[in-house]
This record gives structure tokens, C-alpha cells and sequence, in this order.
């Protein structure tokens, strides 16, 4: 029965002498092999280098135009001995103000706020319930022409408040501006970033990234204090109210590869 071989050991001369040939030529093709295995991984090396070279520049865009339209919001508040006499008592002016604005046909009328509150007296640290104020709010548009008018008509008819007074324009205006404001931000931005690549001897290559901020409406006058509700209706002349312009602003950031 014939045994089967000894293994040879690669750490004996013998060994090294027999297998030189085919370790050589194994040893020959690692480096080849090591190199296809690095080369898939220069492009994403290459792109991660390229995307650091960006420029951001953020450019502003503002146009003016002319309102025609008035947002207010205006309101009744009432002080009656007990919550039930508030109520009915600002009820009932809400309702006459409410009629009037229906009979001039205003836009956008919605009821905004409505609130019943206890008051007390205080007096030596002592609590003294006087009475409950009721409240009710309503907004709604009208052309600016009409504005001082009707909101005199709606205090005589039990408005005891007006709370904002906001100068708008038509939408199609505003569609338009909010376009040219976005074209002129976004000019500046470029303008910004061409000064930048001359004044540094670089060359722009293509925008890699833009980010749109809209257009924002201007913020509405303050509240007229009950006081001056009260001088609107003593008064015989009817309230002036001229509309201004309205502000539209934008901005463009772009983000440029160089």
C-alpha cells in the first residue's frame, strides 16, 4: 500500500527552489492588481476636489409699485355689567357694522376674533369684579378710494375699534414685480461673483446650485387706540386715507463652480 507524499513546506530551501518561478510571476502581478482596484476610486477623489471649489454669492432685488387696495380689520368691544349683557350688547353692534359692510359690498369679509372677558378693579390689593367686555373682529378689502368712508359709516354703526389699516396692490402687479425683482437679484448675484473671479484672475465654470427667496409684503401700520375711533366719528369731515407703494423684495443665492 503506497503512502501518500509529505506536504512541502514553502520555508524549506527545497521549496523555495521548486516554487520560485510561479511566486515570481505571482508577486510580478500584484502591483497590476493593486492598480485596478484604485483606479475606480479617482473619479469620486477627483469630483469631491472639484466641488470644493465653489463660490456662493447671494444678490438682492427690490421694485416699487403703486397700491389700490386697503386690508382692514376693525372691530366692536362693549363693558356691561354681567357676560350675557355684554354679549347681547356686542352682538348687536356687530351686526349693524357687519350689514353695512355687506351693503358696500366690501371683499374678503370674515370674522377674525371673538372674545368675552371678566374686568376687575383693583384697589388696595383688593379684587373688585366690574363688569365683563365683549368684543367682536372683522377683516376685509375695499379700493383705497373707499376706505376712509366706509370705515367712518362703520363707526357710527358700533365699531368701537380699528385694529389695521395694510395698503396692498392688485395681484397681477404684484406677479409682475416679484418677476423683475427676482431678475434683478439675480443680476447682482452675478455681478457679485463676476468681480470676485476678475479680481482673483479665476474662471467661472457653471452654476451648480440656486436658492429662490419670494417676494415680502410690507408690515401694516399700527392699531389706532379706541380714543381715536371716538375722534373719527365726532369728526364731520370724512378720515383721508392715501395709499403709498409697496415694497417687493427677492433674493437669489447661486452657487458657482470655478
Amino acid at each position: 500500500m503506497l503512502s501518500s507524499p509529505s506536504p512541502i513546506r514553502l520555508t524549506s530551501p527545497l521549496a523555495l527552489g521548486l516554487y520560485r518561478p510561479a511566486l515570481g510571476s505571482w508577486l510580478r502581478s500584484l502591483p497590476l492588481a493593486v492598480g485596478l482596484l484604485v483606479l475606480p476610486l479617482a473619479p469620486g477623489v477627483l469630483a469631491q476636489e472639484a466641488l470644493v471649489r465653489i463660490l456662493t454669492v447671494t444678490g438682492q432685488g427690490e421694485v416699487r409699485v403703486a397700491t389700490s387696495r386697503s386690508a382692514i380689520t376693525l372691530g366692536v368691544e362693549v363693558l356691561a355689567p354681567t357676560a350675557a349683557a355684554a354679549q347681547a350688547q356686542a352682538a348687536q353692534q356687530s351686526n349693524a357694522v357687519v350689514a353695512l359692510l355687506k351693503d358696500r359690498k366690501v371683499d374678503r369679509l370674515q370674522t377674525t376674533g371673538i372674545q368675552l372677558n371678566p374686568r376687575y378693579n383693583y384697589n388696595d390689593g383688593q379684587q373688585t369684579l366690574e363688569g365683563f367686555s365683549a368684543s367682536n373682529q372683522v377683516s376685509f378689502e375695499v379700493p383705497t378710494e373707499q376706505a376712509g368712508a366706509i370705515m367712518d359709516g362703520a363707526v357710527k354703526a358700533g365699531a368701537t375699534r380699528i385694529d389695521g389699516l395694510q395698503f396692498l396692490a392688485d395681484d397681477t402687479v404684484l406677479d409682475a414685480a416679484q418677476q423683475q425683482a427676482l431678475q434683478k437679484a439675480t443680476q447682482s448675484a452675478q455681478t457679485q461673483a463676476q468681480t470676485v473671479f476678475n479680481s482673483l484672475g479665476l474662471q467661472s465654470q457653471e452654476v451648480v446650485g440656486i436658492q429662490i427667496n419670494g417676494a415680502s409684503a410690507p408690515l401694516p401700520p399700527g392699531p389706532l387706540l379706541r380714543a381715536d375711533v371716538q375722534t373719527m366719528a365726532a369728526n364731520v369731515a370724512p378720515t383721508p386715507v392715501v395709499g403709498g407703494e409697496q415694497t417687493v423684495f427677492a433674493t437669489v443665492t447661486l452657487q458657482i463652480r470655478y
